[in-house]
């Protein structure tokens, strides 16, 4: 008989090709933390050919996934389950085990083909299906199932996720920020800090907003630096258009929890509403506010450039919500509670 690779199995390739692709049409998070706890189950059976199988199939699998979870998932629990789980495969593994001809170990298994070989590999029909599909020979298919092969796998997928957890859940070190935007006479250089924001090809914007949110919780910041400093962390997160992890946001938010949302005025209009629609326009804004002389051009009017109308505390009320709003999207954006 022909042999026939399992319905659940197509469709899982099906599920796992999407997420990795990056167009996942089911929930990743939910489809991940399957695989990752089927991976697990199957540590208990790698004693038996089923679960010599299993044991390649879901290395694979785990390698071939866990680029997107390092950049796409910001949940603990699930980035737990998959170290758990390779770290469990990598222990029924001994690289010495290999007698492989050099370079004959597969290449290419990240993305979608990643996904396909896993998967088939799950099983005996899987693999005769995948053998004949990408016209194999025994010792070729046999390659796949090399502890040395999977062994490496393991552990550039664990480096990986582990890496990724340090990244997006540890405490991120901006202290080298301090060189740039700390004058010697202790203020804070918010010209300096614009300038960095302007460079956003040096991806500064996370460490800028961050920066400013710590500044800003120590209470080191003259009456007269605070608008520029929330300002700064301001533009930080709305330009830090693909979001920030929760090494971030924890932060961000706790700064912009100490702004009075309840504040209310009579004026009209405030000069941030004039300034807050082009990068550009924001960036003249703050700095001919700080450094007029120097930099003369600015998109806010006369009528608005009072300093009681930049200082009024409705301003401030206005940008912390709009600021709170982008890092509730970038929560449901990543998914995960954390």
């Amino acid at each position: 008989m022909t042999p026939v690779l399992p319905d659940d199995h197509s469709q899982l390739i099906s599920d796992l090709s999407g997420i990795v692709s990056d167009y996942p049409y089911v929930d990743p998070e939910e489809a991940l933390a399957a695989l990752a706890g089927d991976a697990a189950d199957a540590l208990g059976r790698v004693g038996s050919p089923e679960g010599r199988r299993e044991r390649t199939g879901y290395t694979i699998l785990l390698y071939a996934t866990c680029w997107y979870v390092a950049s796409r998932v910001f949940n603990k629990s699930l980035f737990d389950s998959y170290m758990e789980a390779l770290d469990g495969f990598r222990a029924t593994l001994d690289p010495d085990e290999c007698t492989c001809p050099a370079d004959s170990h597969p290449s290419g298994l990240d993305s979608e083909y990643g996904v396909s070989a896993g998967v088939s590999l799950l099983t005996g029909a899987g693999r005769a299906v995948f053998a004949g599909d990408y016209d194999l020979e025994d010792e070729e298919l046999a390659a796949f199932d090399c502890e040395g092969f999977l062994a490496d796998l393991a552990d550039q997928a664990e480096d990986h996720v582990r890496d990724a957890y340090r990244s997006n859940f540890g405490r991120v070190d901006v202290s080298y920020l301090d060189a740039q935007f700390v004058r010697d006479d202790g203020g804070i250089d918010i010209v300096a800090m614009q300038e960095a924001l302007r460079r956003s090809w040096e991806n500064n914007t996370g460490p800028v907003a961050l920066w400013s949110a710590r500044r800003w919780l120590s209470g080191q910041v003259r009456d007269e630096e605070r608008l520029g400093l929330f300002l700064c962390m301001w533009m930080g997160i709305a330009q830090s258009y693909a979001g920030l992890p929760p090494s971030y946001t924890r932060e961000l938010a706790a700064a912009l929890d100490t702004v009075d949302l309840d504040a209310s005025c009579d004026h009209p209009k405030h000069p941030w509403s004039t300034a807050d629609r082009f990068v550009q326009s924001r960036y003249r804004a703050v700095v001919h506010l700080y450094a007029p002389e120097d930099h003369p051009d600015t998109p806010v009017p006369a009528e608005l450039s009072a300093r009681e109308l930049w200082e009024c505390p409705v301003q401030y009320a206005e940008l912390a919500r709009k600021a709170q709003e982008d890092l509730q999207g970038w929560g449901v954006m990543c998914g995960g509670e954390d």
